[in-house]
């Protein structure tokens, strides 16, 4: 490992004292990670808020065996060491990661192959509000629910950081996007970033909205995150040989639903947990939106969405507005941005 930077023993982190609310979380003191052979050891300047975040702290979501028990799956900031295996980063670059965990941190550790550029024109907190969207998207939009040009896609939750990096992508595709939001700001905000129509679910009911929108022709991909009802609703929207991609089940998992849609539309139901995904498929992910994304963040044709920074101290008050669900979207914490 060589190491140019003055690296210190201990790091501020925040710590979730125990399964519960936001609350649970406070600055803490710890041993700064040593990076392996084939990882990079960052030091932070910006970390991203998520919703996985959230379920971890709950104690719903536990890290993977071997990744760090520190909240926190996206960073941005310095590489100060490097493993010995290391070829394609070095100390004093400027990095953005998807990482196991730890990214709530002062330093933390990940995978070599996860770590991109930070987009030319864009600072280290926009480039933190970057990987763990992107990589959520690229992989269950294009990759999952192979959306192509001349498509149509219904975005739920479309003013989360997953729905408007969802948007801005499908439309760079060529694509037609529908979004449901739950109100009229968050709608016009919807619109503003590329979508094409956008529905109230307060207000309407989506399923009966998508048949009129459509002409009862339905839609091709739909990226869910809610799931519970939704997927019933899903199931009856998508046109023939559509797929239904689902990343998470803010309204539940377990739900009775009327399967038969599949076999009578030729339906795929597919969709994926980044986290536990294999390093390998990560790793591809992340060549993909370098060569294929990153120019167009640096073209200006998709930009990042920054509701909020909050002090890496107040993790909490960033968890309480993740979970009220008012913000439009990413939610970021400045860890250590000299």
């Amino acid at each position: 490992m060589v190491t140019e930077f003055t690296i210190p023993s201990m790091m501020r982190y925040v710590a979730a004292r125990e399964p519960g609310p936001p609350e649970v979380l406070a600055p803490a003191e710890t041993q700064v990670p040593q990076p392996g052979a084939d990882e990079v050891l960052i030091r932070v300047a910006y970390a991203g808020v998520n919703r996985p975040d959230c379920i971890q702290r709950s104690g719903a979501y536990p890290p993977p065996p071997d990744a760090s028990p520190i909240i926190g799956l996206e960073v941005a900031g310095t590489v100060v060491a490097t493993g010995n295996a290391v070829e394609d980063w070095h100390v004093g670059d400027a990095a953005c990661a998807l990482v196991p965990g730890g990214g709530y941190a002062q330093y933390c550790v990940t995978p070599a192959s996860m770590c991109l550029p930070v987009p030319r024109g864009l600072s280290l907190l926009e480039a933190a509000s970057l990987p763990e969207n992107y990589f959520t998207v690229w992989h269950n939009v294009f990759e999952r629910g192979r959306l192509v040009a001349g498509e149509s896609i219904l975005i739920h939750g479309g003013s989360s950081g997953i729905g408007l990096t969802a948007i801005q992508l499908a439309k760079a595709w060529g694509a037609l996007v529908y979004a449901t939001v739950g109100n009229a700001d968050k709608a016009a905000f919807c619109r503003s970033m590329g979508a094409d129509h956008v529905i109230n679910y307060r207000e309407h009911d989506f399923a009966v909205e998508m048949a009129r929108l459509t002409n009862r022709k339905g839609i091709d991909v739909i990226l869910d995150m809610v799931g519970g009802d939704y997927i019933e609703k899903n199931l009856k929207c998508l046109a023939l040989e559509g797929r239904l991609v689902l990343i998470a089940f803010l309204h539940g998992s377990k739900v009775e639903a009327d399967w038969r849609f599949i076999m009578m539309k030729r339906l795929t139901v597919t969709g994926s947990t980044l986290r536990a995904s294999p390093l390998p498929r990560k790793a591809a992910i992340a060549t993909a939106l370098r060569e294929r994304v990153w120019p167009l963040l640096e073209s200006g044709k998709l930009r990042p969405v920054i509701h909020r920074v909050f002090p890496l101290a107040e993790a909490a008050a960033a968890h309480a507005l993740m979970e009220s669900s008012q913000h439009i979207g990413k939610i970021m914490l400045e860890v250590d941005p000299v």
